[in-house]
């Protein structure tokens, strides 16, 4: 590290010795049809941090479909890390996380993913060090499980009524969300009825238009949506006043995703009362402790709570977990089903999906240990 970081190094068992990153392709279980993008695969960035006593700490980065919907990119998060970050972090005390991670941000500007992968390893490598989960950096856990909504984006109609079916068979989910968005208004609204007629009272439907729709779409779509017996419409519009001229003009909860991409924004959206919810992301707000300011944002100005995805792997979705488990309310649920998505296990024991819920580990750090011989079958630079 530079002069200028010299009080943050150590010659301790925390001693930061070396940093490792690493991409591993999955397909995924089907396609995947968003507004931006039509994914067919995920690409996880994964971080490993080393240090003198033996702990490893896990982090991970990961986007919706490359570039097609942010800034970052894993390819880009890798050579941020192995460029820039790295050398700074490597004879450092591990246990500054918050030092650390403000050293980094007046090294790094912006890479909100990238600086989510980096203390989501650093929080796992002391939360493990003193044998707690990790939560209990955070704050503290309300709560051992999470309600988990599954997204329904094949983009048929008939495929998506027949998928969700076997969630509810399974006991897996019975919270549903529709990408809409890539279809006319009438189509978008048609589908989501068609569904929520299928299930009725058995399935609660949601919407996510990322962004897709006008101003004056999004005011015929939700008239129609409110009809159709939806409960709820994310990210109708991308610009953060038009959500504030839409907001609590229909009966129906209207939730900012992609205009909450950190703190700043987040007091923004609450200041002109623009959405009835929030949704947190850990990698969009920068990291644990910027996804809890978020929330406590939205809390203090009565908005509600959803925990969000990027469609992150197994690493991702567990740290997230362990941040929505210590959220004073979470009137939403969450929406961590990323690793259900994917065709391969990356965990000696993969995260426990019953009766609606995701269920959080007990272990320190993140509760969860990589499958080493995998890991490596499904690295990008394994040949």
């Amino acid at each position: 590290m530079n002069d200028t970081s010299h009080n943050l190094t150590t010659s301790s068992a925390s001693r930061i010795e070396r940093v490792e990153t690493l991409l591993l392709d999955i397909p995924t279980i089907r396609p995947h049809r968003l507004s931006v993008a039509t994914m067919h695969g995920q690409l996880l960035m994964l971080v490993r941090v080393y240090t003198a006593d033996g702990i490893v700490g896990l982090g991970e980065g990961t986007t919706i479909g490359g570039l097609a919907y942010g800034p970052e990119s894993p390819e880009g998060m890798k050579l941020t890390v192995d460029r820039y970050i790295a050398p700074q972090l490597v004879g450092a005390d591990s246990d500054r996380v918050q030092a650390l991670m403000d050293h980094l941000g007046k090294l790094v500007k912006g890479n909100n993913f990238v600086k989510c992968a980096i203390e989501t390893a650093l929080l796992d490598a002391r939360a493990k060090r003193i044998g707690v989960p990790l939560s209990e950096l955070l704050g503290g856990r309300r709560r051992d499980t999470l309600p988990v909504a599954w997204t329904l984006a094949s983009g048929d109609t008939g495929r998506d009524i027949e998928e969700a079916e076997h969630m509810l068979e399974m006991r897996r989910h019975n919270i549903f969300k529709l990408k809409i968005g890539l279809r006319t208004v009438d189509a978008d609204v048609a589908h989501v009825a068609a569904i929520k007629r299928a299930l009725g009272s058995r399935g609660s439907v949601r919407v996510d238009v990322n962004m897709a729709w006008s101003e004056t779409e999004a005011i015929r779509g939700m008239a129609g949506l409110v009809d159709a017996g939806c409960e709820l419409v994310e990210q109708p519009v991308k610009s953060a006043f038009t959500l504030a001229r839409l907001v609590r003009r229909f009966p129906i909860a209207l939730m900012a995703d992609e205009s909450v991409h950190g703190p700043d924004s987040a007091f923004e959206l609450a200041r002109a009362a623009a959405a009835d919810a929030f949704t947190v992301k850990i990698e969009q707000s920068g990291g644990l402790f910027a996804g809890g300011q978020v929330a406590a944002i939205a809390d203090a100005a009565g908005i509600e709570l959803y925990g969000g995805t990027m469609l992150e792997g197994a690493i991702g979705t567990i740290a997230a977990a362990q941040l929505f488990s210590t959220f004073r309310q979470l009137q939403w649920g969450t929406e961590l089903f990323g690793p259900l998505l994917l065709t391969e296990e990356i965990l000696t024991e993969p995260l426990r999906y019953e009766n609606f819920q995701l269920h959080l580990p007990n272990g320190p750090g993140l509760g969860i240990a990589l499958d080493e011989e995998r890991v490596n079958s499904l690295r990008r630079d394994r040949d």
